[in-house]
């Protein structure tokens, strides 16, 4: 049986819910795989620049949870993300942050404020 021939389309608001759905899921996949294939980028680095880390992106699996009746701890979400126990994955691949790193964050989040 061959696959069916790819649906065009201008607009993701054209296609219908569940795939939609389906594709930004599979998009999140792949974004958790690029993290786990990238372990040596750190949380920090990614606070400063893009202001969310691989805790943000469990805290907001935790929220869609939630939001659909689904509970689960923190550190459920963040195995998940992570691909293993953080307490683990901090102990193989977390960095201490560097003062620069430090200041970089500080600068992004007073930034924030103003």
């Amino acid at each position: 049986m061959s696959d069916p021939t790819p649906q065009a389309v201008q607009d993701l608001s054209q296609l219908d819910d569940q795939t939609r759905t389906e594709l930004e899921a599979a998009a999140f996949r792949r974004l958790l795989k690029h993290l786990d294939d990238n372990k040596d980028v750190q949380n920090i680095d990614l606070m400063i620049l893009a202001d969310f880390c691989r805790n943000c992106l469990s805290k907001w699996l935790m929220a869609a949870g939630e939001e659909r009746g689904v509970s689960f701890d923190y550190d459920a979400a963040r195995e998940h993300v992570y691909g293993m126990p953080y307490s683990e994955w901090k102990t193989h691949h977390q960095a201490k942050a560097t003062p620069e790193q430090l200041a970089a964050l500080e600068a992004r989040q007073q930034g924030k404020k103003d």
